[in-house]
């Protein structure tokens, strides 16, 4: 065989293997969706010790299920994005914020005012930065400014591969160093520079959309004059979720080297991080009148040093734009039913859709509730927000639990430890098994090449032997 046909045939077999190897590659290299997981920061932990401590007298609210870890972190969840394996970009922004205030002057107002929200982590060629919704209060002049997504911290990535990551993907303890826009956005209480608290994060990625689902036969036609069939039938309702997080403090108090508690829910009470959800309200709703009664499933037990509370069948009313969250309280093995615990402000409560909503409105102890914690708390101590989602049509969405996404432990992207060569590669740079695959088969098509290669050559030079010998190979 001549040698150009020879090459012709190795290039044609080369060119047929790409083919059926490349696309099902480039399907998998495509960027995957982020979709639920869970980010810790505290900000600067001196800030914090300044804003609670004896010169500023301040302290700090969270919002949008935020919650509190360990001793100064803040934990921002739900997270959504993008994640491509190939290239290691990395794209995810989470919910929820913390405000900060402090010193508290003569008319009420605060001169530290600062709330920073939706952090969202961008990383791209090596290189990463932490965007934050800030609002802050300008020290010299106090004017107030809100900026959306401001490039607030450079993220320290040196040593860690972002490339071929699975799910979830994890960081920990990333360096944060404060930027330019970042020290304006601060109100000038920190220049750039300035080294901030490190970032922890953890993201879920979805490596196949969902399967969809079946479609669901329509419902029945209603004969004519028949009024239709749900839960608002003359004002009632089911499926109602009320969402209270008791006290953020309790709660840490409960897990912390004092209480070395924990909680238990049981009865179909669902953890948010932050608060607890009660759902399977069933009750009625007068949206004219402003009036709602609710019963709710759930209940959750704290235990703990010289502590045994449960709080159950919880139960919600509102009239005149106030109202009273309630619960069976058993402590020391008796239970007192239907326990006012806590009085919040309604007047928020508005019908918008399919749905009538109340959103983290503030509230305050009640002398019942006082006596339902020991005396822990005063009447009228402020506790977590209340918010209610009450179905006005069959099939309404309830609003989404946060969703902190997995807990599985770090198999991906991290800090690495120094390499050695007997050590195997570290987790961060492992490929997942679809891509394993793909270096199995990209193996052995470079093996497949090779021999083509060689034998062309090899035949090419029997060639030139038989020319010169006047033999037939």
């Amino acid at each position: 065989m001549p040698a150009r046909p020879v090459r012709a045939f190795a290039v044609t077999l080369l060119a047929t293997l790409l083919a059926a190897l490349l696309p099902a590659s480039a399907a998998r290299a495509e960027g995957r969706a982020v979709q639920g997981g869970r980010l810790d920061w505290g900000l600067k932990s001196s800030f914090q010790s300044y804003v609670t401590g004896p010169v500023a007298k301040g302290g700090f609210r969270l919002n949008g299920g935020a919650a509190t870890v360990g001793g100064s972190l803040f934990r921002f969840h739900s997270a959504t994005g993008t994640y491509d394996p190939a290239s290691g970009a990395f794209e995810a922004a989470f919910s929820g914020g913390v405000a900060f205030q402090g010193h508290r002057g003569p008319d009420g107002a605060y001169e530290l005012d600062l709330t920073v929200s939706r952090p969202t982590v961008r990383i791209s060629g090596g290189r990463g930065t932490l965007y934050l919704d800030v609002t802050s209060k300008a020290k010299d002049t106090g004017a107030v400014t809100s900026r959306p997504q401001v490039p607030f911290a450079t993220l320290g990535l040196g040593g860690i591969d972002m490339r071929g990551a699975g799910s979830p993907v994890v960081l920990t303890d990333v360096p944060a160093t404060l930027t330019d826009q970042g020290a304006q956005a601060f109100a000038g209480y920190y220049q750039a520079g300035a080294q901030l608290d490190p970032v922890s994060l953890s993201a879920d990625v979805r490596t196949a959309p969902p399967a969809p689902s079946a479609p669901q036969p329509a419902p029945p036609a209603q004969p004519s004059g028949t009024p239709p069939a749900g839960p608002r039938a003359e004002g009632a309702f089911t499926d109602a979720a009320v969402d209270w997080g008791v006290r953020r403090t309790f709660r840490e108090y409960v897990t912390g080297p004092v209480g070395q508690g924990r909680w238990t829910l049981a009865e179909g009470a669902q953890d948010g991080g932050a608060l607890f959800r009660f759902p399977q309200g069933k009750g009625t709703y007068d949206g004219r009148e402003g009036r709602l009664a609710a019963e709710f499933a759930g209940s959750v037990r704290f235990t703990g040093a010289r502590l045994d509370l449960t709080l159950g069948r919880v139960g919600v009313t509102v009239e005149n734009g106030k109202g009273v969250l309630s619960a069976d309280v058993t402590t020391g093995g008796q239970t007192r039913p239907a326990v006012a615990l806590v009085e919040f402000d309604a007047k928020g409560l508005k019908a918008e859709g399919k749905l009538a909503t109340l959103t983290e409105a503030p509230a305050t102890l009640t002398e019942g509730g006082a006596r339902a914690f020991g005396s822990l708390y005063t009447t009228g101590t402020g506790m977590d927000p209340v918010s209610l989602a009450v179905p006005l049509e069959a099939g309404a969405q309830l609003p989404a639990l946060p969703d902190l996404g997995s807990t599985a432990p770090p198999t991906t992207a991290g800090t690495p430890a120094a390499p050695s060569p007997a050590a195997p590669a570290p987790a961060s740079a492992a490929a997942p098994a679809g891509e394993s695959a793909d270096l199995g088969l990209y193996a052995a098509l470079a093996v497949a090449v090779l021999v083509l290669a060689g034998g062309a050559a090899l035949l090419v030079v029997r060639r030139h032997r038989a020319a010169a010998s006047g033999t037939t190979p």
